[in-house]
């Protein structure tokens, strides 16, 4: 089955004109050349992007998928294919009601009239991993079912497999092909495509997003029943709400529609820097407004968390980019990591002035903070920056945010709302909050360690004389008298840490006992 597949493959790369994708070896070239000659009469009427695109399309949802999170590497392909694959739908028919039935059969040991009180047999929606069904629970709680494609998971990792040999291949053949490691972009992928096989973790991320904004102020996240929840069926609260592109209804409803807009980019700040979790996903099929204007998410298949040392990167690099201060991005980026220490300082700087000054002709509101993501991997991967998939969801996200965003009110200045995210991020990180919070999760490992430093030191110091015996001689008594002194000394100065360890510790107790 795998060869005719990859049969399958051959044919839709000769159809739609993809050998020039593989002219990066001298050997594809001739094979390329020759296929060329071979099939001539093609049509070529399409540029290479929505060639591409198609190609993918009518390869299946895992190849098309798989394209999707290729369209968020701007890094590593070039523009006019990321913005064509971008375009990319995950519109995929149902499957039928008697593969749903048995499906839930499987996982309750009983058919769905006996779990639910009524089962909408029509799906609300149909994407490549799962589809949707709305369903009414016996106590009456209206309520949403969403549920695994049948095989999806045997698929999916033939395909997977299969892109893994291609990936290989690449590396073999393409010069770039080590440097841009299309295995790791396979693995990546991969990994994102499991998450969402297993709808436990699914409604374990809803679970926390729920959690993070309990207030319910700006953001709704439907509630998980978590008896009717396992790897292959998700059950969760029924959301009544508009798409979120459906302005003139919005508008119907009276919904203030520049403050959803501002609202939306303050979310995902939110999510980002206080939070550190974030929907990875948030493209408008996946979001809905109540009726008093507030967000509702849906599917959570795909998060992105962030470290605190990437929060403190991107949120210096957010502020000194707007400052214009490229030797502070250059600087950001050595002291973080992200290249490596030996990058010289003005050549990075310079690289960095080069491709963000003329995004700064523009006003201010026009800039957009995932194309300047953008620019800057694409600049810093000449300098041996390697790309982390976290900060690439990000990026993607911001684009989605972004473009979200300014469908809703094309005036919205994002400067403007993420501001005092950013500015409220970094004072903190110097504040003397920040120094309580490091200190207050350093205290249970304080406090378990403080009644054990006297025997650590004693055996610290009985180990050194212990040493100092077994090399002692006739010639070596001074020494090991200044030696002896020396414990001594470090004994004193070991009981005096202990001391005021002890006392730090009380202090902070009292503190937050308070």
């Amino acid at each position: 089955m795998k060869y005719f597949r990859l049969i399958y493959i051959l044919y839709i790369l000769i159809k739609y004109r993809l050998e020039e994708f593989i002219t990066f070896n001298r050997q594809l070239n001739v094979f390329a050349y020759s296929i060329s000659i071979l099939f001539f009469f093609r049509s070529a009427k399409e540029n290479r992007g929505t060639r591409l695109r198609l190609a993918l399309e009518e390869l299946g949802p895992i190849f098309v998928k798989f394209g999707q999170m290729l369209s968020t590497r701007r890094d590593l392909i070039p523009l006019d294919i990321a913005d064509e694959l971008a375009k990319l739908q995950d519109q995929v028919p149902p499957f039928p009601y008697k593969n749903v039935e048995k499906i839930i059969t499987a996982s309750y040991g009983m058919s769905p009239d006996k779990i639910f009180k009524t089962f909408d047999q029509t799906p609300i929606a149909s994407a490549s991993v799962a589809q949707v069904h709305f369903a009414t629970l016996h106590d009456g709680k209206d309520v949403a079912v969403k549920i695994l494609r049948p095989n999806i998971k045997c698929v999916i990792n033939k395909d997977i497999n299969l892109l893994y040999l291609i990936a290989f291949m690449l590396e073999l053949t393409w010069s770039d092909g080590k440097r841009l490691r299309p295995r790791e972009v396979v693995a990546e992928f991969s990994k994102h495509v499991q998450c969402e096989l297993n709808l436990m973790l699914d409604a374990a991320n809803c679970s926390r997003l729920g959690e993070n904004f309990k207030d319910k102020k700006l953001l709704i996240v439907p509630e998980v029943y978590w008896d009717y929840c396992n790897e292959d069926v998700m059950v969760m609260e029924r959301m009544y709400g508009t798409p979120i592109s459906h302005i003139e209804i919005l508008r119907k409803k009276k919904i203030d529609i520049k403050q959803l807009a501002r609202n939306g980019v303050e979310i995902f700040f939110t999510q980002v820097f206080r939070d550190s979790f974030f929907h990875a996903d948030m493209h408008p099929g996946n979001i809905q407004v109540a009726d008093d204007g507030r967000y509702i998410a849906m599917d959570f298949g795909i998060m992105g968390s962030l470290s605190e040392n990437d929060k403190n990167y991107l949120a210096r690099n957010f502020l000194a980019f707007f400052k214009r201060d490229y030797h502070d991005v250059a600087l950001a980026h050595i002291e973080s990591g992200w290249v490596p220490k030996n990058t010289s300082l003005d050549e990075f700087e310079n690289a960095i002035r080069s491709v963000c000054e003329p995004i700064f002709n523009k006003p201010l509101k026009e800039i957009s903070f995932g194309r300047l993501l953008i620019r800057l991997f694409q600049t810093s991967r000449r300098f041996n920056m390697e790309i982390q998939p976290q900060l690439t969801m990000l990026q993607k996200t911001l684009l989605n945010v972004e473009g979200l965003g300014r469908n809703l009110d094309p005036d919205l200045d994002l400067w403007k709302t993420a501001a005092p995210f950013l500015k409220k991020y970094m004072s903190e990180q110097k504040g003397i909050k920040h120094i309580l919070k490091s200190l207050k999760n350093e205290l249970p490992h304080w406090l378990h360690l403080t009644p054990q430093l006297p025997r650590l030191i004693h055996e610290f110091l009985e180990q050194k004389k212990h040493e100092n015996i077994n090399a002692f001689n006739q010639d070596d008594i001074d020494h090991l008298l200044k030696t002896q002194k020396k414990q001594n000394r470090w004994f004193k100065i070991a009981i005096t840490l202990i001391g005021i360890t002890l006392l730090l510790n009380l202090t902070i107790l009292f503190y937050f006992i308070k």
